[in-house]
């Protein structure tokens, strides 16, 4: 049968989540959905046929799996509660404020055997994984230099809808915890363990807590460099863009976007090339890489009693790095290391 999928939060990235769930091939229903904003939740049921809860208890009695899509103090609670009932469940990023929280919720879904997946989504991106691909290519030879960037306006505004990104007990920290975890995450994805980092953070929109710059130069363990910048800015005009640079010994290769490219590279000996859309996903599909469906991955997880990618043991690594990355900035940029 299709499991019910129910819903603890009905904000913007609720609705993105129900969305895959309704684009993807893997079947599943929607059960119950409870936000503490209740026209949020009246919209959410309207709009995807789910059921409007006035508590959370009446989601998680209810339903076969659950999204955890709150604010991020409220992660480790939720997650618990559905352990609890041996419930799958997938919870957004960040998983709390710090790694060792983070570890905490990664050792209670291992000890209660529920399938898991947190909303590392970027691992799913096509444009990434034939990043990946492409670096991880003996012809491209060693990585040496990275630059990445990722900006996007700040989201206590726009089709965000809400404000509580702007609130530190809430949110945790700023841009790089709460948007920019993607970004540490797919690095190592891609190019392997940071060793060391060394960083400086600055607060333009004067809000306690929520950085929304932060730049950082890396040192790979296999010998690269790179720098990532995260911005939150106020060009409401301006959608959520990445921009990710890879200088390989023998490749240069380029990401504009995060999802569907273009990816451009050269290889030594060879033309420049482009794949992007559908051509990307046919490549994509021609070696052997499972992406675009990470919402389909969790339903067909579920559906199965198999373990789903990324989990939250998966997502204590970027919280480590964050970590590191924000004791560098309060230290005014010192080099702090990574253990690999």
């Amino acid at each position: 049968m299709a499991p019910r999928i129910g819903f603890l939060g009905a904000g913007l990235i609720a609705h993105l989540h129900a969305f895959g769930l309704f684009q993807t091939e893997a079947p599943s229903t929607f059960a119950g959905v409870y936000d503490p904003d209740p026209d949020r939740t009246a919209e959410f049921a309207a709009g995807w046929g789910a059921t409007a809860c006035a508590a959370e208890d009446e989601v998680l009695d209810s339903c076969d799996a659950v999204y955890v899509c709150t604010w991020t103090s409220e992660h480790a609670r939720l997650v618990s509660e559905a352990c609890r009932r041996g419930l799958p469940v997938f919870c957004e990023k960040p998983l709390a404020f710090d790694a060792p929280r983070a570890a905490a919720m990664a050792d209670e879904v291992d000890g209660a055997g529920v399938v898991n997946q947190v909303g590392l989504v970027l691992r799913h991106s096509p444009a990434f994984a034939y990043l990946r691909h492409l670096v991880q290519d003996p012809d491209a030879g060693r990585v040496m230099s990275i630059v990445f960037r990722d900006d996007q306006y700040i989201p206590v505004q726009g089709m965000y809808a809400s404000t509580w990104r702007g609130d530190r007990e809430r949110a945790g920290a700023g841009t790089l915890l709460e948007h920019s975890i993607h970004d540490l995450d797919i690095l190592e994805w891609i190019l392997g363990p940071i060793a060391s980092v060394s960083a400086r953070s600055a607060n333009f929109h004067g809000i306690d807590g929520i950085e929304d710059s932060v730049g950082t130069v890396f040192d790979l363990a296999a010998g690269g460099l790179g720098v990532h910048t995260t911005v939150w800015h106020d060009v409401v005009e301006r959608p959520s863009l990445r921009r990710v640079e890879v200088l390989c010994e023998r490749r240069h290769l380029v990401v504009e976007g995060d999802w569907d490219g273009p990816l451009t590279w050269t290889t030594t000996g060879g033309d420049e090339r482009v794949l992007q859309d559908d051509d990307l996903l046919e490549a994509c599909a021609a070696a052997g890489l499972e992406v675009a469906d990470p919402d389909g991955a969790f339903v067909r997880a579920v559906a199965g009693g198999v373990p789903s990618s990324p989990t939250m043991r998966d997502a204590v690594r970027p919280h480590e790095l964050v970590d590191a990355i924000y004791r560098s900035a309060a230290e005014g940029g010192t080099r702090v290391e990574v253990a690999p």
